[in-house]
């Protein structure tokens, strides 16, 4: 039988924090309630790597983690206080920004298609006659050799026999016989150099060029990540073998597959995990496999696929949206038109509108590599076409793609979709994309099966990575995995969707925090308080630009929503570099006043004077709107915790967010977690419930400390009470301020909109309907008897609470 977590928490582990760090935290995850630790990528990485998915070795345990042996201490460890392990893992891609840690990819420049490794990388040999591009050079590369910046180096080398190639930084393999018949002394010429380079199994090229002329397949538009070709046996064998062992060695229970989506085949390949993990851990166990799949809204995980679910954004989504006050709705709509008329956004723009531009711009440019390599393999009567109505016509209909990507023949429907949608923006394009469906909808055509490889890259960069940064209605709306055009989850619509959780993916993972969310969960709690303020926050927002702004409305609203959300009551160094940092990020990826390729010096300017203007002179302002705002806040962040922690599903808790989790974009959200402190105010909390004393509500966090340790404390000790999912009744003037479930034993009851709730004068007579007989509530102790219980009572010291029979 396939052991699977009750509860996970998540660990990154790199070498600020290494496994034999992770081994010293696994009593504290132990004494937190946790069931299994959640590790992220452990193969050796790009040196100085702090995430992991750029491994360069997938043979080794990263020595800068700790290695091999610092994985058997760390599993040791966990297995003495009784947790499972799960571990991040990534088929997709591997890191090639220094190609001499990467012995495949370096072993491939230095012999080409020759190379034993070729056939690991997803390469188009032909469209550079036998060479793979390396856009690395900062101008034209005879601009380069003019300048004399490329370096031939004779000396042979233990992996260079042949000698190497340098470019500042960068270091090359020279192929066998580069330099042969060429005088030593003339290595610095620049004919003998561009000889030399004509030689080479790799073509250097301009940065720039990276966008339309690479010829690999990488992870998304990140060109130090290249394709791995998973899909064929050998390279699967020679990518997990080392991943296995650690399975059979019971290392590790179960797996957490990056973007499976980038691979050709996402569910051959989970099949043939599943046999693997069969094979190690013996019949009939097939481990704990979870996949990194983002929904969009209304979409359903495949059926078919041999997993236990994803990795939580779409439980994401219902937690926050259920606890967003619709009511909200027109009032921030009417602040977006109006700051959207300093912007080149249309007021009335919607968001279909708007992702379509913005997917449209990633296709026409940091995709338009991987489009020219679906033209190359198009069947040859469609190629005879005019090559740019194949590219504008491949362009709309990635564009208009409504979802990640399609498994053919399954998901023909989205294609559809998206031709219709397509031909009625573009009809001049309709006759081509009317020719080009039958080939894109057969997944005997290699063309087909590509498709489906590039929709994902142009969704994520162009929504997550884009429109996420543009439509800023309100922030917390803007997280991955959802729609910001669904503005809030009625009650019903959120017992519904846990329902069917629990139905059809009950061990599948639920989050609030990750590592690659756009906000931590009680930032965006926070925010949520601004949908129950709409006109409050206009004012506020208008204050706030005439002290500082970048001329900018919709960026104005997106940064002073963060500078909002992350304050943590007083300025300090630390918190003005984040919001440095987070400007950047933020106002680069929405590609509007600024961009990475050509960075806009007077708005970043401008942009850097807002958050200096806030963590300076303005600071004791923005100070008093976060006070006004913060206790609704705190009361958001429990009720969501709850949410998650009780609910269907296995809740995963990121590394620190049991304590409030203020963090910001990536990579803010990786910032180092202090346990000890962690460990001493749970010991002090423990301590305290004992005699009675309940931490407060307040912003050291202990509250959430407390619900968080008991919830997962239940979960882990009486599994038995969550079984089930039965929405709770309640009843009362304050009714629509209550959401309450029974997980089979476990009754949870969490407040929204607690703004309005404070302005109708609180629970009056609302009461929650239950079976009688004695019950405690597991956060303050409380005993309760009656089959109705006042809310005005229940929720008196906390804003949740969980009550368990009475043993």
């Amino acid at each position: 039988m396939t052991r699977r977590p009750l509860s996970t928490y998540r660990l990154q582990i790199r070498a600020g924090f290494d496994l034999d760090e992770a081994a010293g935290v696994t009593s504290y995850l132990r004494d937190l309630g946790v069931s299994w630790a959640y590790l992220s990528p452990l193969l050796r990485a790009t040196p100085g790597s702090d995430h992991g998915y750029d491994v360069v070795d997938p043979t080794r345990v990263d020595p800068e983690r700790g290695g091999p042996d610092g994985l058997a201490r760390f599993a040791a460890s966990a297995r003495a206080a009784g947790l499972g392990i799960l571990v991040d893992i990534v088929p997709n891609h591997m890191g090639v920004s220094q190609p001499r840690e990467n012995p495949w990819w370096w072993d491939v420049l230095r012999l080409g298609p020759d190379s034993p490794h070729a056939a690991a990388f997803d390469i188009d040999w032909d469209a550079a006659d036998g060479r793979v591009r390396v856009p690395v050079l900062g101008s034209a590369p005879e601009d380069v050799l003019r300048a004399g910046e490329l370096v031939v180096d004779p000396e042979p080398a233990e992996d260079a026999p042949s000698g190497l190639l340098r470019y500042f930084d960068h270091v090359f393999p020279l192929a066998p016989g580069s330099i042969d018949d060429a005088g030593l002394e003339n290595l610095t010429d620049p004919a003998i150099v561009r000889a030399v380079l004509e030689r080479q199994n790799y073509e250097l090229r301009f940065w720039r060029d990276e966008a339309a002329e690479l010829n690999y397949r990488r992870f998304f538009a990140v060109t130090t990540l290249a394709g791995l070709r998973i899909e064929d046996p050998a390279v699967f064998d020679a990518t997990h073998a080392e991943i296995l062992r650690w399975v059979r060695e019971g290392l590790a229970d179960g797996l957490r597959i990056d973007h499976p989506d980038g691979l050709l085949d996402p569910g051959g390949y989970l099949e043939r995990l599943a046999d693997a993990l069969r094979q190690a851990q013996g019949p009939g166990n097939v481990g704990y496999v979870l996949v990194e799949k983002i929904l969009e809204h209304g979409e359903a995980l495949p059926a078919w696929w041999e997993t236990d679910g994803t990795t939580g954004y779409d439980a994401l989504a219902e937690f926050g949206r259920v606890l967003v006050d619709s009511v909200g709705e027109q009032g921030l709509d009417a602040l977006d038109a109006r700051l959207r008329r300093e912007s080149r956004m249309a007021a009335t723009m919607g968001w279909a509108d708007l992702i379509h531009d913005t997917k449209r711009m990633i296709a026409d440019t940091i995709q338009v590599a991987e489009i020219r390599r679906l033209i190359r393999v198009l069947p040859g009567d469609l190629r005879a076409l005019d090559s740019a109505v194949l590219q504008d016509a491949l362009a709309e209909l990635l564009t208009c793609f409504p979802v990640y990507r399609s498994y053919l023949p399954a998901g023909r429907e989205h294609l559809d979709a998206a031709a219709a949608d397509a031909s009625g923006r573009r009809p001049d394009l309709a006759e081509a994309i009317v020719r080009l469906l039958p080939a894109l909808a057969d997944p005997a055509n290699e063309v087909a099966r590509r498709f489906q490889q590039v929709t994902g890259p142009v969704m994520a960069k162009g929504v997550e990575d884009t429109a996420f940064y543009r439509h800023t209605r309100l922030g917390p709306l803007t997280e991955v995995g959802g729609d910001p055009s669904q503005f809030s989850l009625p009650v019903a619509g959120f017992h519904a969707a846990q329902a069917a959780r629990l139905a059809s993916w009950p061990h599948a993972m639920t989050a609030l925090s990750t590592h690659d969310t756009k906000r931590g969960e009680d930032v965006r709690a926070r925010l949520t308080v601004l949908a129950e303020m709409p006109d409050r926050w206009s004012r506020t927002l208008d204050t706030f630009r005439r002290v500082a702004t970048t001329g900018h409305g919709p960026f104005d609203a997106l940064l002073w929503q963060a500078i909002v959300g992350a304050w943590t009551g007083s300025p300090d160094p630390q918190l003005r570099e984040r919001l440095h940092a987070y400007a950047e990020k933020a106002a680069r990826e929405a590609a509007e006043a600024t961009g990475w390729w050509d960075p806009v010096p007077a708005f970043e300017s401008a942009m850097h004077g807002v958050v200096d203007a806030a963590t300076g002179h303005a600071a004791e302002l923005v100070s008093g709107f976060v006070d006004e705002i913060a206790p609704a806040g705190w009361t958001n962040a429990l009720s969501q915790k709850v949410l998650q922690l009780a609910g269907p599903g296995v809740p995963d808790v990121y590394q620190g967010s049991e304590l409030w989790e203020m963090s910001l974009v990536d990579p803010d959200n990786r910032r180092p977690v202090d346990f000890s402190a962690r460990r001493a105010l749970l010991a002090t909390i423990d301590a305290g419930f004992a005699r009675g004393e309940l931490p407060p509500v307040d912003a050291d966090g202990a509250a959430k400390l407390l619900v968080t340790s008991r919830t997962l404390r239940l979960r882990r000790d009486r599994p038995e009470l969550f079984s089930r999912y039965t929405p709770m009744t309640v009843v009362g003037e304050a009714s629509a301020h209550a959401i309450a479930f029974d997980r089979g034993g476990a009754l949870a009851v969490a407040t929204r909109l607690p703004v309005g709730l404070a302005r109708s004068g609180g629970w009056g007579d609302t009461v929650l309907l239950r079976s009688p007989g004695p019950a405690v509530d597991v956060y303050t102790g409380r005993r309760y008897e009656g089959s109705t219980v006042p809310l005005a009572e229940l929720l008196a010291v906390y804003p949740v609470a969980l009550l368990v029979a009475e043993a």
